[in-house]
């Protein structure tokens, strides 16, 4: 059955979501291997800690304390002076130890939320935990082949699950705070997000009642790697869900799987709870004793995170939604602060802003050097089409004078007159045409003198000479 909007107002939708964030550090968590394996061959970045070999001792990796801590401070509280790992017992194939280190009863975060905007309405987004552990390897199914292949490659990487409370109830809510904890996670310098390699991924648990108060059986649907899928998915296990109810069936505590090609969820095990996994102290490493002095250290060094930043660009006068596109490219806001040092007119930034988001390769173009340009656009001095030529030079490493000194507007007046003139006497039914009022016709006369002054013409100063000149 389809499930209408009105039957859908009926029930309330309450979404938690788990966001695997994998650290931004060289290497693994508890080995000396290389952290990023999206060029590697299969189990080609291994080593005897990864695949579990009876007697590897495993060493946590310092940095991605300080990762975390700046996690930690991105979502809005700090790190907790005392942690530990545990392990977390579960068979799995891409889990040769047959075990997880991970953080169960004293996690590095606690606590922390995270502010969205959406649908009209404000929405703080609470965060239960966060907590470190290593990730897991790799299964792939060939088709048709009756066997599955194991690569090992990311096992042991550093991740950090971050786990928020229910506190979403829409699929645009929940696409809209996956893109805000993207966002915070990339600023803070805490992972680089890659979402196509899956650097950071997407456990969201739904669940739909009609009654405000209690929330229903629910459903976690693993390993989602972008908004749209998590939006999309969230959409129809709400549809699902509402759909087994209204047929009198109970919604089953299961994990599912997101099936991108379908736009479908699909059974793929039962659902554990914690006693499942026998967790149980990890002998081999010692609870992590955090130094006040070095969490005041970590704090100081947290850069502008997204919220500050669209403070700033509303300021300027910029629309929202480009403050969001412009939010996609973390590199704009640093040449923002460094554009503002040259004291540049709000008008000339908004400008150079808008250069970033339609070509980003005019980031690479000194400061000063773009805004002469800027102002050489604003001044007539070089068209839209020339100043966009010349930043593609500029960008190449070609300097100011050759990028710009060809494309220069012809905006002397009395140069004008003299092409205009040629224009007139050589066109004049065009010339009756514009004085009758077809507009189309003074659009003709302005490309004829943008030919005859090959391309260098002002057309706006062309064009008021043309109506001067024919007495309008």
């Amino acid at each position: 059955m389809a499930v209408s909007e009105e039957l859908r107002k009926k029930y309330r939708p309450t979404i938690g979501i788990e966001t695997h964030v994998q650290l931004n550090t060289k290497t693994k968590l508890f080995s000396a291997v290389n952290n990023d394996a999206r060029n590697a061959k299969p189990n080609s970045l291994i080593s005897h800690i990864d695949v579990g070999l009876p007697g590897a001792l495993p060493v946590l990796n310092e940095k991605a304390l300080e990762l975390a801590a700046r996690a930690a401070f991105a979502l809005n509280t700090k790190p907790q002076p005392f942690s530990k790992f545990d392990r977390k017992h579960y068979f799995y194939p891409d889990l040769p130890k047959g075990y997880q280190i991970t953080q169960y009863e004293n996690p590095i975060i606690i606590g922390g939320y995270v502010d969205i905007g959406t649908e009209g309405q404000s929405l703080r987004v609470n965060i239960t935990r966060a907590h470190l552990e290593e990730d897991a390897g790799k299964n792939t199914h060939p088709e048709g082949a009756d066997y599955s292949l194991v690569d090992l490659n990311r096992a042991g990487t550093p991740l950090l699950e971050i786990v928020s409370e229910p506190d979403i109830h829409s699929a645009a809510q929940a696409k809209t705070y996956a893109r805000e904890l993207y966002l915070l996670m990339k600023y803070a310098d805490v992972s680089d997000a890659d979402l196509y390699h899956g650097n950071m991924r997407f456990d969201v648990n739904i669940s739909v009642s009609q009654d405000p108060k209690k929330s229903g059986k629910r459903a976690e649907v693993k390993n989602l790697n972008s908004f749209r899928s998590v939006e999309n998915a969230v959409n129809y296990e709400v549809d699902r869900q509402i759909e087994l109810l209204q047929r009198g069936q109970p919604v089953e505590q299961e994990t599912r799987g997101w099936n991108e090609a379908t736009q479908k969820t699909t059974s793929q095990r039962g659902k554990e709870e914690a006693h499942d996994y026998r967790y149980m102290p990890e002998p081999d490493i010692p609870p992590i004793d955090l130094n006040a002095n070095w969490i005041s250290d970590i704090k100081k060094t947290m850069p502008t995170l997204p919220s500050k930043i669209r403070t700033d660009l509303v300021e300027l006068k910029i629309d929202k939604n480009v403050v969001e596109d412009i939010l996609d490219l973390p590199d704009v806001y640093a040449r923002m602060v460094e554009t503002k040092a040259f004291e540049a007119d709000p008008a000339i930034l908004r400008r150079m802003l808008f250069d970033f988001l339609e070509d980003p390769k005019t980031l690479e173009v000194k400061v000063s050097d773009h805004i002469k340009v800027t102002e050489m656009v604003n001044t007539n001095a070089l068209s839209s089409s020339a100043a966009k030529a010349a930043l593609s030079d500029l960008a190449a490493g070609k300097n100011f004078e050759v990028a710009t000194a060809s494309r220069q507007q012809l905006s002397d007046e009395s140069e004008l007159e003299v092409i205009v003139n040629q224009v007139l006497n050589e066109n004049n039914k065009a010339a009756e045409d514009v004085k009758n009022g077809e507009a189309k016709a003074i659009g003709f006369l302005v490309g004829q003198v943008m030919a005859k002054s090959q391309g260098k013409a002002n057309p706006q100063v062309a064009q008021q000479i043309i109506k001067r000149q024919l007495g309008l």
